[in-house]
């Protein structure tokens, strides 16, 4: 309660400061839809919503700008399309970055960090802008260890936010602080659809990486199978992973399986309709957004137990949660929602109604405060790490 009283006291006070003050100026620097991710739908929905608020002036920058004319065919040639995308982002930067008062930028980790949040930080902290790291990946434990110099590029920031208590704790293991705003969800815009009794058609929705164990779902739903010859499996996604993927359904001679391909957000909501039961068997993760979207339309999730998903999925009341690398167990699970209708049911009234959370109205005195904060912010640059925290692996 204090937490929500603290939020609609910001958000006032954000008010008051409009009659008085110019809108602040707020450039979000993240991936455009063109990019199949959870970042790319995050920064898109906080762009809608911000784009309402009239104490702020926002405008996009996508870390992925698409080229006009023959330098777009050039983007196709894969190595070619990384150096020239780099450089029209860095000119962009460059252009329209010191119109702004505060520059929020989304990261990944890796490689991606480099390439996208890395010259975003260095060029507003050169112009003297007010910088909001926004980090969402579930790999960052390894990301910071592995690669001690971004510890000290994210100091640079004068705000850090991510989206689960989780990656709060990482921060905190090497000396970095963090704040913790959830993912954002837009319940209005998916259609929730009830399941009486629960049906037998299942749902993969991650992108092909290794590390997202779409392989598991795979194996779990050849378990699956042998028990429900009728059953069906909808894989949707895309990424490195493709074709060792498509092999593994031959190996495992799976039936009634199939590979849509990237799912458009505009048919998002189809896609988890046109299913029965959300399985995710991640090794790593933070707080995926597809287990909320299953949330707010009425599909029963049954996951792994990695990173950030334990604070949205609580085992037996919002879904139910296996130990990693568990095809065994992933496969028993979803056996046990067709099983026991009594407890799907429960399982699927509790998750929709834990969607409340994810809201905007949640969200927005937190991010107002923030910004207000972040404008305001006098004297010389705040380091982000606390003064007493010591930089230590994990």
């Amino acid at each position: 309660m204090e937490n929500e009283a603290g939020t609609k006291d910001s958000a006032i006070e954000y008010e008051n400061r409009l009659v008085s003050a110019r809108p602040i100026r707020l450039l979000i620097v993240a991936p455009s839809c063109d990019i199949l991710g959870g970042q790319a739908i995050q920064a898109s929905r906080l762009l809608e919503r911000l784009g309402q608020e009239p104490g702020l002036e926002v405008g996009f920058l996508a870390i992925n700008p698409r080229l006009p004319g023959l330098l777009r065919k050039l983007q196709s040639i894969k190595y070619l399309r990384t150096v020239l995308t780099a450089i029209v982002y860095m000119v962009s930067l460059c252009w329209r970055l010191w119109r702004y008062d505060i520059v929020h930028i989304f990261s990944a980790s890796y490689f991606s960090f480099v390439l996208a949040p890395t010259p975003a930080i260095l060029i507003s902290k050169f112009y003297g802008k007010k910088l909001l790291l926004n980090y969402h990946s579930g790999e960052a434990g390894d990301h910071l260890q592995r690669w001690r110099t971004a510890v000290h590029t994210i100091r640079l920031a004068d705000e850090v936010v991510v989206p689960s208590d989780y990656l709060v704790g990482v921060f905190s293991n090497f000396g970095l602080r963090a704040k913790k705003i959830t993912n954002l969800i837009d319940v209005d815009k998916f259609r929730f659809r009830e399941r009486r009794p629960l049906g037998s058609v299942f749902l993969s929705n991650r992108n092909f990486e290794a590390h997202y164990g779409v392989d598991r779902v795979l194996k779990a739903f050849a378990i699956i199978q042998k028990r429900i010859p009728d059953a069906r499996l909808i894989v949707a996604g895309d990424g490195p992973e493709r074709g060792n993927l498509r092999q593994l359904a031959g190996e495992l001679q799976l039936r009634n399986i199939e590979f849509t391909g990237r799912v458009p957000p505009g048919s998002i909501s189809d896609l988890y309709n046109s299913a029965d039961v959300f399985l995710n068997a991640s090794e790593i993760d933070n707080q995926p957004l597809s287990i909320l979207e299953a949330f707010a339309c009425g599909l029963p999730v049954v996951t792994t137990d990695v990173g950030g998903i334990t604070e949205i999925v609580i085992n037996e009341r919002t879904g139910l949660v296996v130990p990693k690398g568990s095809t065994d167990q992933l496969a028993a699970g979803a056996l046990r929602l067709l099983e026991h209708d009594s407890l799907a049911q429960e399982i699927i009234t509790r998750a929709y109604k834990e969607c409340a959370k994810y809201r905007w109205e949640t969200h927005r005195g937190q991010w107002l405060s923030i910004y207000e904060e972040l404008q305001t912010l006098q004297g010389n640059h705040r380091p982000n790490y606390d003064p007493k925290g010591r930089v230590s692996p994990l």
